[in-house]
């Protein structure tokens, strides 16, 4: 076997699952339109919409389109975290404060020690998974790398535009590489490198940051890629399109 150029180190194997799994990512976004990119395929969807027509209480954004984000809680599927959060020594009102929910809720889920019922979530559009990942890496670029002084939910100027956001979209995620691909073992095993303001990434070393970024890409874009299946399949086999 020609192990040739293959790395095995910390920070390459990383950014070689990061490149893998942006270059699936960007073929299957390919050919992307307005009408697929805003597709609301069941009622009460969260997806970019303007600001004068936001359907929940914490849509956010700069210009005139803003992403749905609702009350702040803590999903079911994050129990298991919260648990390791307390494990690892944070206090309960930090823990909170993370979530941005109320010390009496962390308390709640801490004292639940049965199975978690099933999240009951919003469906949200491919143009909302889009925006909130276009979110996660301007943020967390700008409060790693950048001057720590913007807010993450002021970077994005949504658009209905397809081809636009995916430009801006993938200016961002070059970046974010080209950057991680420049940080030192030193910096890898630093608690607090990266300073983004929403969730615990000052608490946590950056090479537990970079794994969690690469988590969020990689299920987001999976997710994203069954919504251009199930666009493609709203198709008959006479090619009319089904009731929506």
């Amino acid at each position: 076997m020609d192990t040739e150029g293959i790395r095995t180190d910390r920070s390459g194997l990383l950014l070689d699952q990061f490149d893998h799994a942006r270059e699936m990512a960007q073929v299957r976004l390919t050919g992307l339109g307005d009408e697929e990119y805003l597709w609301e395929p069941v009622p009460d969807c969260w997806s970019i919409r303007r600001r004068d027509e936001a359907a929940t209480p914490r849509a956010f954004g700069p210009g005139e389109w803003v992403l749905d984000l609702g009350a702040a809680d803590i999903p079911a599927s994050e129990y298991a975290e919260v648990a390791r959060q307390a494990a690892g020594g944070m206090t309960v009102a930090k823990i909170a404060d993370d979530w941005s929910v109320s010390v009496e809720r962390v308390e709640q889920i801490l004292a639940d020690t049965g199975a978690p019922e099933a999240d009951v979530v919003p469906f949200t559009t491919l143009a909302w998974r889009l925006g909130h990942l276009h979110v996660e890496f301007a943020g967390r670029w700008e409060w790693t790398f950048g001057e720590k002084r913007q807010d993450p939910k002021l970077m994005v100027d949504f658009s209905p535009s397809a081809a636009l956001t995916l430009d801006r979209f993938w200016a961002v995620i070059d970046r974010w590489r080209d950057s991680v691909a420049a940080v030192t073992e030193e910096q890898l095993d630093t608690f607090g490198f990266s300073r983004y303001p929403y969730g615990s990434d000052p608490d946590d070393p950056f090479i537990g940051v970079l794994a969690g970024a690469n988590l969020e890409f990689i299920h987001h874009m999976a997710e994203i890629a069954m919504l251009r299946d199930l666009w493609r399949a709203r198709l008959t086999a006479g090619g009319q399109t089904k009731a929506q």
